[in-house]
């Protein structure tokens, strides 16, 4: 028996395309969704171009019939607008204010009871990325679900590491290290693994003998790590997923590379410490190109006087540290005149990168968890011939108002790329920034 599904604003400002993720059920779109996304179309960001789209989808529909009377979509499910069953009644005892929030609450309540009066009702569901709209539903007997079918991953734990642990005989172990290519299908036979996975293998019976390799683009050989081991504008891999790391960092046969892992786990300073090597000794890359979205944590500061490379310094001010770091820099105004002097390396917020090319560049997203899916769509779409991005951040960092652990560019990107022999993917778990630092990512 068919549905019926409520959807909240936040869904559709989310994902435009939700409302042909219900199969052939029945939509209800409350009056006020669509206020809500009238009042959010002038925003010039992922939310206001969310909120056109919809706009343009719904009119589309509207050519196939009235909305408020209900029209056929393409996947077999009705849409309807729905203008009656505002009433606020039912709701008047717990919830008195009639907030956009309540009144979505009631035209769900009030299609839930009208559907009890019938012989075979249907069940009404009302779907909501609002947890506490959810806890409402709950309170007055409604079914109340999040929207989840824009997930890569079910559950956070389960997304792509890059990497797998092997307990296996030191045989094996020999045969890595001895003359020839190792050779997965002969060594490993009963395993598959991902092009530019990482291999630890470790001796089953707890000697001391180990390996790390990485399976080929074509996931036949495990291959002995090239990069891992050097030292890179002063800096040095300090742990096992540092060195798989540098080792994607350095691979000019990886145009793709995402980094994921807590504060301090050393992402920002091996991809710059990468990137200024190949840029200015090996000359590999015309320039180094470093982006991050501008969302702020807390309270925003609203708009910054000065020239655009001033308003930007406070939301780049991490980037600059690290180049700090790596030359040795005291002072900030030393590292502008370094960076004046070089003229290779560009810091830029990624507001200004729709409609660029950019070829032969090496580039670096930092906080990429903070982008959505269309986002990092439009970002890898503008990277050019000879061109190496690095896409990385902590999906469990989010200040994006519509993204979670598991539905952010980021992990998007992780997931959908890690079939690819041009991609490689990594997640740094040790903390090497500090003691201290290393604490507080994990008991905070």
């Amino acid at each position: 028996m068919k549905k019926v599904y409520v959807l909240d604003t936040n869904v559709l400002l989310q994902d435009p395309l939700a409302i042909f993720s219900f199969q052939d059920n029945d939509i209800i779109l409350p009056a006020v969704v669509l206020e809500e996304i009238d009042s959010k179309k002038r925003l010039m960001d992922e939310i206001g171009r969310n909120a056109r789209y919809v706009a343009k989808l719904l009119d589309g529909l509207r050519l196939k019939g009235q909305l408020h009377t209900g029209v056929t979509m393409d996947n077999g499910g009705d849409l309807r607008v729905e203008l009656n069953h505002r009433s606020f009644a039912r709701m008047q005892e717990l919830f008195l204010d009639m907030t956009n929030d309540n009144r979505i609450l009631a035209v769900a309540l009030n299609l839930h009871a009208e559907e009890q009066q019938k012989e075979k009702p249907r069940m009404v569901i009302l779907v909501t990325k609002d947890a506490l709209l959810r806890v409402k539903a709950d309170a007055l007997g409604l079914l109340a679900e999040d929207f989840l079918s824009d997930r890569v991953v079910h559950e956070f734990s389960s997304l792509y590491k890059g990497y797998t642990t092997l307990s296996v005989s030191v045989d094996v172990i020999q045969k890595f290290y001895g003359p020839g290519p190792f050779d997965m299908k002969k060594y490993l036979p009963q395993y598959d693994f991902l092009p530019n996975e990482f291999l630890i293998l470790k001796d089953e019976l707890g000697s001391s003998s180990s390996a790390i390799g990485r399976v080929s683009g074509d996931s036949r050989y495990l291959l002995p790590l090239v990069f891992g081991d050097e030292i890179v504008w002063g800096v040095k891999a300090r742990n096992a997923q540092q060195k798989m790391a540098m080792e994607l960092l350095l691979n000019k046969d990886i145009p793709l590379v995402t980094l994921t892992g807590k504060a301090g786990t050393g992402k920002t300073l091996l991809s710059l410490a990468a990137g200024l090597m190949q840029i200015e000794d090996e000359h590999a890359y015309k320039k180094l190109l470093v982006a991050r979205p501008i969302v702020p944590l807390g309270k925003d500061l609203g708009y910054l006087p000065g020239e655009k490379e001033e308003k930007l310094r406070p939301w780049m001010q991490p980037i600059y540290d690290n180049l700090e770091y790596l030359f040795n820099t005291k002072h900030s105004s030393d590292l502008d005149k370094i960076l004046a002097g070089l003229g290779s390396i560009q810091v830029e917020a990624l507001t200004y990168i729709r409609g660029r090319s950019i070829p032969e560049q090496f580039i670096i997203v930092d906080e990429a968890q903070n982008l959505t899916k269309h986002e990092v769509k439009t970002i890898l779409t503008r990277v050019g011939d000879n061109s190496k991005i690095i896409l990385m951040g902590d999906p469990q960092q989010i200040d994006h108002p519509y993204l979670d652990e598991v539905n952010n560019g980021l992990t998007y990107v992780v997931e959908r790329f890690k079939q690819q022999k041009m991609s490689g993917h990594i997640t740094l778990h040790k903390g090497e920034r500090s003691n201290l630092a290393q604490l507080a990512a994990d008991l905070l």
